[in-house]
């Protein structure tokens, strides 16, 4: 069973214990709060014992003296409290911030293979769910736990100065009823842990069913996936209902205690009143203490479930908090500096899950400001050496250096620095076109986006739109065309300007008119740069340098377009024929 609940109350208490003023003004208005109402039954119980005494001057005079204390004990108490209150609101509201900010932090350190093997929908409702829990933990902590403590070990200490029998009795039932309250919270535990793995696979379900809602119609899966989905959510309803039903046999064990404890301690009561050990303002204060115990033992049964509940909320994000990172730097690495843009893939081997070996003994050299294609079949491994080129994966042998650095040796922040990528199925932001272009250079001004958009070929039909470089483009970029994404993406690869420039089947989604501006645009763009184009279409490709023909992680040919097209039974020769004779 995963349980990171230690993990998580650390890191709750790191982020507190950053505002010190702040958290001991809480604490402390809890502490000096609780106190003065607990001094208040004692003064009821001096003012009722005078009540016995007659209606003299001199006992009146008593009587509202105490009132006037109790008065000003209530007025202090009620200072504190609203002192705690406005301080705990800061504290929370500047904790919780910081948590959501300290888990984007740590999520997006993570490789960029955890995020293809976790939903989208998962991730984003455990952030949420973290901090969430960090209120409701927090919450149970200071308004609960704390006022409890508080509470029991004074009126323990009261009843045991009254009269030892009734100080012990008390005592042994809070020892029994907290061993029981601790035994079945984290019985029920493992249960809410169970059901938090069922919400986020609903949940993920969910999501992955809204990303491909297109699929699910086209395909006729409506009810198939709705089915599906009422699968995953009869699971989480049968855990919470177990759950649920586990919390309502506990309550009803919790009331039949403080029946027997209610009636046990005033039985008692009675007889020590019959040997006049105790007073009628004896009754007043045991009746007052059993009250504010009950009000605290019931809530303690219930903050200890939703303390649990909040800790199992936490659970999967404190995992991520602690995972390590797929790739990290090493210590004191150096930022990557390009010189020249010099490639040299040695001796490199990659494998996917270990198991499935892509590339193998695989060595290439590109020159400083070369132009290379890199074609072959599906499945050659021609994505992959762009991904080992960024980083995306560490190698399973051999290494990478560009100008004389292995990139295993520099930052990963570097590496993307003086790489640009222009990927088959571009993504933006849902954000203006103007802030997406930006993307590639935050310091960018509106004219070098718009002079980025004209060399891209996307700013005629952006300004033909209704808000024009101002138009937020949908999740993923789904309100644009995909050549429309495409042509934006080229846009903020031209304003990101590195020396290195990969482009991964960067025109394939474009119409043979938009093809040939872009084209235009990639000649300029490509100027006293090194790059890389991975290509299925291999007009696009005719102008490089060199052409790369990859084929089961294996370099099988290499040269021009002209030395390439003359060579007998050569590959690149036969696909060349292949689409020149099917599409021209």
């Amino acid at each position: 069973m995963k349980n990171n609940t230690l993990k998580t109350l650390k890191i709750f208490w790191q982020f507190n214990w950053r505002h010190k003023p702040t958290l001991f003004l809480t604490l402390g208005g809890v502490f000096c709060a609780t106190i003065l109402q607990l001094i208040e039954p004692l003064l009821y119980k001096k003012f009722f014992d005078l009540l016995m005494l007659g209606n003299s001057p001199e006992v009146v005079s008593q009587l509202i003296h105490i009132l006037i204390i109790i008065g000003c004990l209530s007025f202090s108490s009620w200072f504190c409290w609203r002192t705690m209150g406005f301080a705990y609101v800061y504290l929370s509201s500047k904790v919780m911030s910081e948590l959501s900010n300290f888990c984007f932090a740590k999520l997006h350190l993570h490789s960029f293979s955890y995020f293809n093997n976790n939903f989208v929908g998962t991730l984003v409702k455990r952030v949420q769910w973290f901090v969430k829990a960090y209120e409701n933990v927090s919450d149970r902590i200071v308004y609960d736990l704390g006022t409890l403590l508080i509470n029991v070990v004074f009126i323990v200490a009261i009843l045991f100065w009254r009269n030892f029998y009734l100080g012990l009795v008390i005592f042994i039932w809070l020892i029994v009823f907290l061993l029981i309250v601790t035994v079945f919270s984290k019985y029920k535990y493992k249960y809410d842990l169970a059901r938090n793995d069922a919400q986020s696979e609903s949940t993920g379900y969910l999501a992955d069913t809204v990303t491909n809602n297109a699929n699910l119609k086209l395909f006729n899966a409506y009810e198939r996936e709705k089915q599906g989905f009422a699968g995953k959510q009869e699971k989480v309803r049968s855990l919470m209902w177990f759950s649920w039903s586990l919390s309502e046999v506990f309550h009803a064990v919790q009331g039949f205690f403080m029946i027997s404890l209610e009636l046990g301690m005033f039985y008692m009561a009675i007889r020590l009143w019959q040997k006049n050990i105790l007073t009628l303002g004896d009754f007043v204060l045991i009746q007052a203490y059993l009250i504010n115990i009950f009000n605290h033992i019931w809530s303690f049964g219930r903050t200890i479930v939703r303390l649990y509940e909040g800790l199992s909320d936490a659970e999967e994000m404190t995992e991520i908090i602690n995972a390590e990172p797929e790739i990290l730097d090493i210590p004191k690495a150096k930022n990557l500096a390009v010189d020249k843009g010099e490639i040299e893939f040695k001796e490199v081997g990659f494998n996917y899950h270990q198991t499935r070996e892509v590339l193998k003994n695989f060595n290439l050299t590109i020159k400083p400001g070369e132009r290379i294609a890199i074609i072959g079949p599906s499945g050659a491994g021609k994505t992959t050496i762009a991904k080992i080129l960024l980083r995306m994966h560490d190698l399973s042998a051999g290494k990478i250096i560009i100008d004389g650095q292995n990139i295993s040796q520099v930052t990963q922040e570097s590496i993307w620095k003086n790489i640009s990528l222009v990927p088959q199925d571009p993504i933006l932001f849902h954000r203006p076109l103007l802030e997406n272009i930006r993307y590639g250079n935050p310091k960018a001004t509106k004219k070098d986006v718009i002079n980025a958009a004209i060399a891209a070929n996307c700013h005629e039909f952006i300004e033909n739109l209704a808000e024009g470089y101002d138009t937020y483009v949908g999740e993923r970029g789904i309100k644009l065309s995909g050549g429309e994404r495409q042509r934006v993406a080229i846009a903020r690869a031209i304003l990101h300007n590195a020396p290195i420039l990969i482009l991964d089947e960067a025109t394939s989604s474009l119409d043979s008119e938009s093809e040939k501006l872009i084209q235009d645009a990639l000649d300029k763009l490509m100027k006293n740069k090194t790059v890389i184009v991975i290509a299925h279409r291999l007009s696009t490709i005719r102008k490089m340098d060199r052409i790369v023909v990859v084929d089961q992680g294996k370099i099988i040919e290499e040269g021009t377009h002209q030395s390439l097209i003359t060579k007998q039974l050569g590959i690149y020769k036969k696909l060349w024929e292949l689409q020149a004779g099917g599409f021209i």
